[in-house]
C-alpha cells in the first residue's frame, strides 16, 4: 500500500527548514533580490544546519539522508526564495552529486567533504552560448596534452559559478571523436585555475539573489586525473543527473507554488471589498482553491518519482512529468496571485511579484517543458 506519509525524520527535517525558511530566510528576501546579492550568511547557516550534505553518506562527510530529503528541504526553502532554494538544488544535485555519482573514491574523498559542508560550492557547465537544449552540440574542446587536460570553451547561464565560495567547476567538453561523432567527457576544475574567467553577472528577470554567470576556459589547464567518469561517458552520465534533478526542480516548482497559495489565503482574508473580505467572493475563493491543487498534485508528482528512483526503479517518466506539471503550475499560481492582489501584486514589495519573476525560469531550466514532452512520448513509446 502506498503511504506518503513522511517519517518522523523526515517531518522533523521538514519543520525544521520551513522555521529556518519563515524566520530566517523570509524577512530577507526582498532585500537580496532588490539588491541582486548573493545571501552568503544564509548561504552559511544553511551550511552549518547540514542541508548541503543531505544526501551523501557520513563517510564522506554528508548527513547520512537521502535525495527524497534534500527535495523536501528544497521545497521549503521556495516558499521563502527561489534564489536560496536553487543555490541548494545547483549545489548540491549539479555541484556534488556528479563526484558522488562517478568520481573515483580519490576524488570523492578529496571533494565530497568540503562540498557536503557548504564550505564550497560546486557548479557544473554544460549549457553553452550556442547549445541549450541542444547539449549535444557541445563546442568546448580538451586535449590531453601530456598528462594534463587543456580546456578551451564557453559555458552559460551556469549556477554557483561566481561566488567567493565557488571551488569546483565540472565541464563537459569534446575529447575527441568516435565513428564520426562526438566524444564527449566531463573534466572536473579547481576554482581558481589559470585560464577560467567568470563573466559578469547576468541582468535576470529572476532569481536575482542567486549566483549566474557565463564562464570561460582559456587554455585551462588540470590534470588528467581530473576526467569525471569514464571517457566518453560525459554526456550521458549528466543526462541522468538531469534526470534526478528534476525532481529537486520540481520540489522547489512546488514550494512556489504554495507560497502563492499562502500569500493568496492571507490577503484574500485581510483585503476587504464593497465591505467583505475578498476571500468571500466565489471568484477568488475558486482561483486559489484551483491554486492549492495545483500545488497539492505538484506535490504528489515529485514525490511520486523520488520514490522510484529510491526504490532503484526506472523513473524517467516520472521526473519529466513531474517537472513538466510543477513548472507549468508554479507558473499558473503566480500568474493567478498577482491578479488576485491586484495593483499590489505588481509591487515588489509583495512576494507574490517576486514569485511571479522567478516563476517563469523553472520551465526552461533543467530541461524545458518542450524537452519534458519529448521525453514522456519516448517513454511512451512514441
Amino acid at each position: 500500500m502506498l503511504d506518503y506519509r513522511l517519517s518522523d525524520e523526515l517531518e522533523a527535517l521538514r519543520k525544521t527548514v520551513e522555521q529556518f525558511a519563515r524566520e530566517v530566510v523570509a524577512p530577507r528576501a526582498a532585500e537580496y533580490d532588490e539588491r541582486k546579492e548573493f545571501p552568503y550568511d544564509i548561504v552559511r547557516q544553511m551550511a552549518e544546519m547540514g542541508l548541503f550534505g543531505l544526501p551523501f553518506p557520513e563517510e564522506y562527510g554528508g548527513m547520512g539522508g537521502d535525495y527524497f530529503a534534500l527535495c523536501l528541504a528544497i521545497e521549503e526553502l521556495a516558499r521563502a526564495d527561489s534564489s536560496v532554494a536553487i543555490t541548494l538544488e545547483a549545489g548540491v544535485s549539479l555541484g556534488a552529486m556528479p563526484v558522488y555519482r562517478f568520481g573515483t573514491e580519490e576524488q570523492r574523498r578529496e571533494w565530497l567533504p568540503r562540498l557536503a559542508s557548504g564550505e564550497a560550492l560546486g557548479a557544473f557547465g554544460l549549457t553553452e552560448p550556442g547549445g541549450g537544449s541542444d547539449a549535444g552540440a557541445t563546442a568546448t574542446r580538451a586535449v590531453l596534452d601530456g598528462d594534463e587536460w587543456v580546456i578551451n570553451g564557453t559555458k552559460s547561464f551556469i549556477t554557483n559559478s561566481g561566488t567567493n565560495i565557488t571551488r569546483l567547476v565540472t565541464v563537459t567538453a569534446v575529447t575527441g571523436e568516435s565513428d564520426g561523432r562526438k566524444e564527449i567527457s566531463s573534466i572536473m576544475v579547481p576554482v581558481p585555475t589559470e585560464g577560467f574567467a567568470v563573466a559578469k553577472d547576468y541582468s535576470k528577470v529572476g532569481w536575482h539573489a542567486s549566483d549566474t554567470h557565463e564562464i570561460t576556459f582559456t587554455d585551462v589547464r588540470v590534470p588528467s586525473a581530473n576526467l569525471l567518469g569514464r571517457r566518453g561517458r560525459g554526456y550521458a552520465n549528466f543526462l541522468s543527473i538531469l534526470d534526478e534533478g528534476r525532481i529537486a526542480i520540481a520540489a522547489l516548482a512546488t514550494g512556489l507554488a504554495q507560497a502563492c497559495v499562502d500569500e493568496c489565503v492571507k490577503y484574500a482574508k485581510e483585503r476587504h471589498a464593497f465591505g467583505r473580505p475578498i476571500g468571500s467572493n466565489q471568484a477568488i475563493a475558486f482561483k486559489i482553491a484551483d491554486m492549492e491543487m495545483k500545488a497539492h498534485m505538484s506535490r504528489l508528482a515529485y514525490y511520486r518519482a523520488a520514490e522510484k528512483m529510491l526504490r532503484g526503479e526506472p523513473f524517467k517518466k516520472e521526473a519529466a512529468i513531474a517537472k513538466l506539471y510543477s513548472s507549468e503550475a508554479a507558473v499558473d499560481n503566480a500568474r493567478e496571485a498577482t491578479q488576485i492582489h491586484g495593483g499590489y501584486g505588481f509591487m515588489n514589495e509583495f512576494p507574490v511579484a517576486r514569485h511571479w519573476r522567478d516563476s517563469k525560469i523553472l520551465e526552461i531550466g533543467e530541461g524545458t517543458s518542450e524537452v519534458q514532452r519529448m521525453l514522456i512520448a519516448r517513454e511512451l513509446g512514441l
